[in-house]
């Protein structure tokens, strides 16, 4: 997908989400985010519009020059939590400035990235839309509500973990490499993670692999996510492996 594309999916997933939130109660505990309810989970995506957009808007390449302090700088009138009664409206405004940010961006903008991407602008866009869909999961699951993915939207994200954040992972608590074949069968997509004791290499092809898991882009997506049960794709070989992702491979705000 491209840039446009990913700013579309940034729109469309935020109201998804934004409406899930609104349609009850602050307070109600969001199970898929340990320790956080509703409100603390619209706080939060918040933050992460206002941050990226930082890095989109203001565009630095040391990480440090783009922090939490320095957003008021940026908007000091997004850079404060509201109220409950205008909470998610002042998330609708984090993602408005957020999308403001992505569409004004030139195309060669250089900032601060994290996980590979043809540009710094491209990273921005598609992190964006991957955060808002997962935390669009939780605000469903939260609220009772089944969630589904647009299939290609669902494989693209899918592959930002996979080929993305998996990579960034160190010291696993795994004695020797194996190998994960991931596969969707509704966008015939592969993944080969070599899952090693220090590291995890991602190749689209490959050939044997001790654990191969099958599925629809959106099921792989919210496993890989730890937001699904294994049971909910199709496994085969050792699925001792997938206690070894659901233990080391695990995304937290820090």
């Amino acid at each position: 997908m491209d840039v446009s594309e990913h700013i579309g999916f940034v729109v469309s997933e935020a109201e998804l989400f934004a409406a899930a939130a609104e349609s009850g109660d602050l307070g109600v505990a969001v199970a898929t985010c340990p320790g956080w309810d509703m409100r603390e989970l619209v706080r939060h995506l918040g933050l992460i519009h206002l941050w990226a957009a930082g890095h989109v808007a203001f565009p630095h390449t040391d990480p440090d020059d783009v922090q939490l302090h320095t957003l008021a700088e940026f908007w000091p009138n997004l850079a404060v939590w509201p109220d409950d009664a205008d909470l998610v409206n002042w998330y609708r405004a984090t993602n408005a400035n957020l999308v403001e940010a992505l569409k004004a961006a030139p195309s060669d903008v250089e900032s601060f990235t994290f996980l590979p991407a043809p540009s710094p602008l491209a990273m921005w866009a598609r992190r964006q839309a991957s955060e808002i869909a997962i935390h669009r999961f939780d605000a469903e699951a939260a609220r009772g509500v089944t969630t589904h993915f647009e299939t290609a939207f669902a494989a693209d994200v899918l592959d930002e973990m996979l080929s993305g954040f998996a990579a960034r992972r160190r010291e696993l608590a795994i004695e020797a490499e194996q190998v994960m074949h991931v596969h969707t069968e509704d966008t015939d997509e592969d993944w080969y993670l070599t899952i090693g004791p220090e590291r995890i290499e991602t190749s689209r092809q490959g050939d044997d692999a001790d654990l191969t898991l099958s599925g629809s882009a959106e099921e792989l997506y919210l496993l890989m996510w730890n937001r699904a049960p294994d049971s909910s794709v199709t496994m085969t070989g050792n699925t001792d492996l997938m206690t070894v992702w659901h233990g080391n491979v695990r995304i937290r705000w820090s």
